[in-house]
């Protein structure tokens, strides 16, 4: 897939304020899907999601110029595929392993993207970037509470793998879609969710696996009459999410995908802080640590370290 039009030069501070509101967006709305997964399914909750951000994205359409024919199809196309995989993979692992593990999986993304970064698009990576993302994954990890001893089963390999995806779709929004509008890669990203949805809901109505009430049944529940607290908070993370994933979007087309993924690990704190906030509860001695090896990682970037921010 060809460049259409000629990338900008990196941003990396502007990058860096858009994904840190991301991540306290995502943070935040994302501490509320409990609750969504009491009363539905996580299937019905892709479809019920794409359906009303598509509405919001058609009511915004004109006084806002919005613009959604894409430069490249095949290229959108393939972003999106990608990644909504990433996503579906991450919710999959779910099923049968624990969030912690999860979520280390999907944070191996800027490793790959590195990688990707290098080898396959010949991207200059100096030392300095490339600690910054071995010290934003030691303090992921640390945040997570991952053991040492954490026995390395086939299964995880599965999280990996959704890291690996999540790469290589932060790596395709510069380098296979950077003409597109942000809007484009919005809609193409909910649609092939949706999509997604809509095959996992018939899966499960031929399937017909047994669902635990409330949210461990989260996974294997199909199509239920919707509850007032299941579509409220469903338009919340329609609309929250269309937010964050613009800011997410914008960062990646703005700045190179292995300045930009380090910031990413501001996830974590973010979400720890709402969850916080929310909910109450405490920091580990180890998770503080964690946080501060993925500030230091942050500004190690943001300083420019292997070139100048812009």
């Amino acid at each position: 897939m060809t460049d259409i039009v000629p990338r900008p030069g990196n941003r990396t501070l502007f990058a860096a304020g858009l994904i840190l509101s991301y991540s306290a967006l995502i943070g935040l709305i994302d501490n509320f899907v409990q609750v969504i997964a009491r009363d539905g399914g996580l299937w019905q909750f892709h479809v019920l999601r794409t359906v009303m951000a598509c509405g919001i994205l058609a009511v915004l359409a004109r006084p806002m110029g919005l613009r959604f024919a894409p430069r490249n199809r095949r290229a959108v196309a393939a972003r999106s595929l990608v990644h909504a995989t990433a996503m579906m993979i991450y919710f999959g692992g779910l099923a049968f392993l624990p969030v912690a593990e999860v979520a280390a999986g999907i944070f191996t993304a800027p490793i790959f993207v590195l990688l990707l970064s290098r080898f396959a698009y010949g991207r200059a990576i100096g030392p300095v970037r490339v600690g910054a993302v071995v010290a934003g994954f030691c303090g992921a990890v640390l945040v997570l509470g991952i053991s040492p001893a954490l026995d390395l089963s086939p299964g995880l390999t599965l999280p990996v793998i959704g890291g690996a995806f999540y790469g290589l779709s932060n790596v395709a929004t510069r380098e296979w879609c950077p003409g597109e509008r942000a809007e484009t890669l919005l809609l193409g990203f909910f649609l092939a969710l949706g999509l997604f949805g809509l095959a996992g809901i018939a899966i499960i109505a031929v399937w017909q696996p047994p669902a635990p009430a409330g949210a461990p049944g989260f996974l294997l529940r199909g199509l239920v009459w919707p509850t007032g607290p299941f579509l409220f908070w469903t338009l919340v993370q329609a609309a929250g999410s269309l937010v964050a994933v613009g800011l997410l979007v914008r960062a990646y087309q703005v700045a190179e995908a292995s300045r930009v993924s380090v910031f990413e690990y501001a996830f974590l704190p973010m979400s720890a802080f709402w969850t916080w906030w929310l909910w109450g509860g405490t920091v580990a001695p180890a998770a503080a640590l964690g946080m501060a090896l993925i500030a230091a990682a942050g500004v190690a970037i943001a300083l420019g370290g292997d070139g100048r921010a812009r």
